[in-house]
């Protein structure tokens, strides 16, 4: 019987030649500039044989920092670095999308530019942490709400983070819109409380997500542009979750933009304490109505039993794939997988980075 896993996959115009993807991870190894460097290079390309790679969480403007060493792209720079890794990955036979991202209110003033106050939809301090450039962890900072022009702006900024992902030469993009970042920020009751357009009723709360989609399929085409929800978890200061009528309909908007996939994260847990809802992920993935890839608390066996049920299309895997550069040749053989170090996930340098060894 062939292994669902290693089944040929069309994501709008992307052919994957597996199921096993690499999750965006961040892992704080930026330059100077927040720009890709030669360790970022070369950690990509150790892992092209995923299906496809979703880059690390990228920043679209300065303000949307919200971690030490994260890279940005919003600059020349910036585009040049990760021309770079995506050169890399594309030698080693791979693809990689950047994931574009600005975090809202997570962030600390110390990453703001002239240490102002992060923005957010509206002024709701989270109860979270962050990581500073002493590589300590510290409480995120008060954030001050958008005007209606920043807004504007913003939506504005990440069309120019497409428009220079297109130019680094990446095969597509993802929008995080997960785990309670800034488009995340703007979905949920508890911190979107605006009066205005980008408030009060449930497409009020949609309508910046559904802007910067439009504006990213405007730069990228429908058929290489990808999103991440979390509809199910309460993470970065988010204590409750959107009722699942309120995710079906966000799914069934993005669905008729025509975009390539819908990137969903079910679960933090491991996989024998997963409790995923699956009127909820089976809802959204109906709604939707293209290639859904899932993510969170999967191992292999899992993947390999959703799939082949028809509830998957494809897996992402994330601290997997950063401990096992060669994850897929390994679950096909089922090799043992390697440990992966907590100690060095964030900052540092080839420790826990591009130090993890391959089958021989």
């Amino acid at each position: 019987m062939s292994d669902p896993l290693f089944q040929p996959l069309r994501v709008g115009a992307l052919s994957l030649p597996n199921r096993v993807l690499m999750a965006p991870m961040t892992r704080s190894r930026a330059g100077e500039g927040d720009v890709a460097t030669e360790s970022m290079r070369a950690y990509y390309a150790q892992r092209a044989s995923a299906g496809m790679i979703v880059s690390e969480a990228t920043q679209i403007a300065a303000e949307g920092k919200g971690y030490a060493f994260t890279p940005g792209l919003y600059d020349d720079a910036q585009r040049a670095g990760w021309a770079g890794v995506v050169d890399a990955v594309h030698a080693a036979g791979g693809l990689l999308l950047a994931q574009l991202w600005h975090v809202g209110r997570i962030s600390h003033v110390s990453h703001q530019p002239d240490e102002g106050a992060p923005v957010a939809p509206s002024a709701v301090t989270a109860e979270a942490y962050t990581f500073l450039a002493d590589q300590r962890f510290a409480p995120v900072s008060a954030p001050r709400a958008l005007e209606r022009e920043e807004i504007r702006a913003v939506v504005a900024a990440f069309r120019r983070g497409a428009e220079l992902a297109k130019a680094a030469g990446f095969d597509g993009i993802e929008l995080h819109g997960a785990n309670g970042y800034l488009v995340d920020q703007f979905l949920h009751r508890e911190t979107n409380l605006r009066d205005d357009l980008y408030g009060g009723d449930d497409a009020g709360r949609m309508r910046f997500a559904l802007e910067v989609v439009d504006e990213m399929v405007d730069v990228f085409g429908a058929d290489r542009v990808g999103v991440r929800i979390s509809p199910q978890q309460t993470v970065n200061g988010l204590k409750t979750s959107e009722p699942a009528a309120f995710y079906i309909e966000y799914a069934r908007q993005l669905g008729k933009l025509g975009i390539a996939f819908l990137d969903v994260v079910e679960s933090y847990a491991s996989p024998a304490k997963r409790e995923v809802d699956e009127r909820l992920v089976g809802g959204i993935r109906e709604a939707f109505g293209g290639v859904y890839i899932a993510g969170g608390g999967y191992d292999v066996e899992l993947a390999r039993e959703r799939i082949a049920a028809g509830k998957a299309d494809a897996v992402m895997f994330a601290k997997a794939f950063l401990a096992n550069p060669d994850l897929p040749e390994r679950f096909r053989v089922g090799a043992e997988l390697n440990r992966w170090d907590k100690a060095t996930f964030y900052g540092g340098g080839a420790e826990g980075y591009t130090d993890y060894p391959a089958l021989s």
